[in-house]
């Protein structure tokens, strides 16, 4: 099998570069942070919560990321909770594929800069 040209090869990273970017363009919503679930303890002596053993209220689910530089928590629903999950994996999935395209990119980056030299 022949080794492929400088501008096959060229091709072929432009072609994973192309792919690459229009599986991101699928992606839904992002969100940054995380989903936690919490249990709770309120103040009240005679509370359940305070009682041996202790049963906490909840669970509750809540969001927390940065927001300009600043810790932000935020109460939600089992329904935002799960809609909140799904975009905090389509975060991750962009990351993800963006570093794709930097492998590829780096590849193409090193060959022009090669033939430049060269040439």
């Amino acid at each position: 099998m022949a080794k492929a040209t400088v501008e096959e090869r060229l091709a072929e990273y432009d072609r994973r570069h192309r792919e690459l970017a229009a599986q991101i363009a699928e992606i839904g919503i992002v969100a940054a942070g995380s989903v936690t679930r919490r249990y709770t303890r309120c103040t009240s002596a005679g509370c359940r919560c305070n009682a041996d053993p202790p049963i906490p209220h909840g669970p509750y689910w809540q969001w927390t990321a940065k927001v300009n530089g600043k810790t932000v928590t935020k109460r939600l629903t089992d329904r935002g909770a799960h809609l909140y999950q799904e975009w905090i994996g389509n975060d991750r999935r962009i990351r993800a594929l963006l570093d794709q395209i930097r492998k590829v990119d780096a590849k193409a980056a090193e060959l022009l800069l090669k033939e430049a030299l060269s040439g």
